[in-house]
């Protein structure tokens, strides 16, 4: 399967994006890293998978975060929905999780992608979670603003409706939207939740994406009597 989507993805011609072209081979020693990490100790069925570009992978204090749930990060910084789709058994079906949280469609849109191709990306996405995790529940975090790519939260933006529209007709999964809440009351990005390359969040940004996902997320961890 993921040689059949390798050799799909090498035919569409070379600049057909503004930046690198889709080469997910470029993330494969992030995802070795996590196979390092299951060989030593591999995460029980049914846990919550958090997995994405690296506003995912940058989250270090997930776990504590969600101390009531059993969460692990499968983020890798870069990465797009095409990636998500390549490495699908590696960093999500193998686990048999309950539910996965995807943040992807950042990168897509800030190299080229449109808000429509960004859409038929996650619509691939669902169409092989609910085919290879019929029972499990899926979260979709809306693109997240940012001061560095503002330019391009217009089409961020499109993406989010396009693909909340979609979500809105399907069971099972959910749309979360952290982008209006990292937005000041003039519709700007808040400066404050951001690192210096204002692009990737601070603490302060992943409080409000705790606050926003952690009531969708489903109960996995048995209470301490």
């Amino acid at each position: 399967m993921k040689y059949l989507l390798l050799i799909l993805l090498i035919s569409i011609p070379s600049g057909t994006y503004a930046q690198r072209p889709d080469n997910p081979l470029v993330f494969q020693k992030q995802i070795n890293r996590f196979k390092q990490q299951d060989a030593r100790s591999m995460p029980d069925p049914g846990v919550i998978v958090f997995t994405g570009s690296s506003s995912v992978g940058g989250w270090k204090q997930l776990d504590s975060c969600f101390p009531d749930h059993r969460v692990i990060n499968r983020g890798f910084g870069g990465s797009r929905l095409f990636d998500a789709l390549y490495y699908f058994d590696d960093i999500i079906a193998k686990y048999k999780p309950d539910q996965v949280v995807l943040y992807s469609g950042e990168n897509d849109i800030a190299s080229g992608k449109s808000p429509g191709k960004v859409k038929r990306l996650f619509k691939k996405f669902h169409r092989r979670f609910k085919k290879e995790l019929p029972g499990a529940r899926l979260i979709f975090v809306s693109i997240k603003p940012s001061i560095t790519r503002w330019r391009k939260y217009p089409d961020m933006a499109e993406a989010n409706r396009r693909i909340e529209r979609f979500i809105r007709r399907k069971q099972n999964v959910a749309y979360v939207d952290v982008a209006t809440h990292m937005l000041n009351e003039r519709g700007k990005p808040l400066p404050y939740i951001f690192k210096k390359d204002k692009l990737h969040m601070n603490p302060r940004g992943y409080t409000i994406w705790q606050e926003q996902i952690g009531p969708l997320l489903v109960t996995n961890k048995e209470s301490t009597p």
